[in-house]
Protein backbone atom coordinates (compact mmCIF):
# COMPACT_ATOMS: atom_id res chain seq x y z
CA UNK A 1 0.00 0.00 0.00
CA UNK A 2 2.82 2.24 -1.06
CA UNK A 3 0.55 3.99 -2.62
CA UNK A 4 -1.53 5.39 -0.29
CA UNK A 5 1.29 5.77 2.31
CA UNK A 6 1.95 2.84 4.10
CA UNK A 7 5.10 1.46 3.98
CA UNK A 8 6.11 -1.69 4.84
CA UNK A 9 6.48 -2.09 8.41
CA UNK A 10 4.70 0.02 9.43
CA UNK A 11 2.18 -0.07 12.28
CA UNK A 12 -1.54 0.20 11.18
CA UNK A 13 -4.01 1.11 14.08
CA UNK A 14 -7.31 -0.35 12.84
CA UNK A 15 -11.06 0.46 14.36
CA UNK A 16 -13.19 -2.52 13.96
CA UNK A 17 -16.23 -0.29 15.12
CA UNK A 18 -16.00 2.16 12.21
CA UNK A 19 -18.15 1.87 9.17
CA UNK A 20 -16.23 1.64 5.77
CA UNK A 21 -16.79 3.69 3.36
CA UNK A 22 -15.85 4.52 -0.39
CA UNK A 23 -11.94 5.06 -0.35
CA UNK A 24 -11.00 4.22 3.53
CA UNK A 25 -8.21 1.66 3.31
CA UNK A 26 -9.29 -1.61 5.06
CA UNK A 27 -7.72 -4.92 6.57
CA UNK A 28 -9.86 -7.67 5.18
CA UNK A 29 -10.02 -11.06 5.13
CA UNK A 30 -9.01 -13.14 1.59
CA UNK A 31 -8.02 -16.22 0.93
CA UNK A 32 -8.02 -16.93 4.48
CA UNK A 33 -5.58 -14.05 5.51
CA UNK A 34 -5.49 -10.69 5.88
CA UNK A 35 -5.10 -7.98 3.28
CA UNK A 36 -4.73 -4.10 3.34
CA UNK A 37 -6.77 -2.77 0.77
CA UNK A 38 -8.57 0.50 -0.50
CA UNK A 39 -12.12 -0.33 -0.84
CA UNK A 40 -13.94 1.42 -3.61
CA UNK A 41 -17.68 1.18 -4.59
CA UNK A 42 -18.59 0.10 -8.21
CA UNK A 43 -21.51 -0.63 -10.28
CA UNK A 44 -21.95 -3.71 -9.13
CA UNK A 45 -21.24 -3.45 -5.48
CA UNK A 46 -17.73 -3.57 -3.44
CA UNK A 47 -14.48 -4.10 -4.60
CA UNK A 48 -10.78 -4.36 -2.77
CA UNK A 49 -8.30 -2.18 -4.49
CA UNK A 50 -4.36 -2.03 -4.56
CA UNK A 51 -2.49 0.92 -4.12
CA UNK A 52 -0.52 -0.54 -6.86
CA UNK A 53 -1.67 -0.89 -10.26
CA UNK A 54 0.03 -4.45 -10.94
CA UNK A 55 -1.97 -6.28 -8.60
CA UNK A 56 -5.48 -7.21 -8.59
CA UNK A 57 -8.98 -5.71 -7.26
CA UNK A 58 -11.49 -8.08 -6.25
CA UNK A 59 -14.76 -8.32 -5.42
CA UNK A 60 -16.18 -8.23 -1.96
CA UNK A 61 -18.40 -11.34 -1.77
CA UNK A 62 -18.80 -12.73 1.74
CA UNK A 63 -20.28 -15.84 -0.16
CA UNK A 64 -16.52 -15.90 -1.68
CA UNK A 65 -14.84 -15.24 2.17
CA UNK A 66 -14.10 -12.57 1.67
CA UNK A 67 -15.65 -9.84 4.57
CA UNK A 68 -13.89 -6.63 5.87
CA UNK A 69 -12.13 -6.60 9.18
CA UNK A 70 -11.76 -3.30 10.00
CA UNK A 71 -11.08 0.24 8.99
CA UNK A 72 -7.03 1.55 8.99
CA UNK A 73 -7.23 4.86 11.29
CA UNK A 74 -3.64 5.29 11.20
CA UNK A 75 -0.15 3.99 10.29
CA UNK A 76 2.68 4.48 12.56
CA UNK A 77 6.27 4.75 10.53
CA UNK A 78 9.57 4.37 12.33
CA UNK A 79 11.90 6.90 12.12
CA UNK A 80 14.96 5.16 12.11
CA UNK A 81 15.55 1.50 11.11
CA UNK A 82 17.06 -1.15 13.04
Amino acid sequence: MTGAGIQSGDLLVVDRSVQPHDGDIVVATLDGGLTVKSLRKTEDGWELASANPDYPSFPVDPDDGVQIWGVVTFAVSALTKR
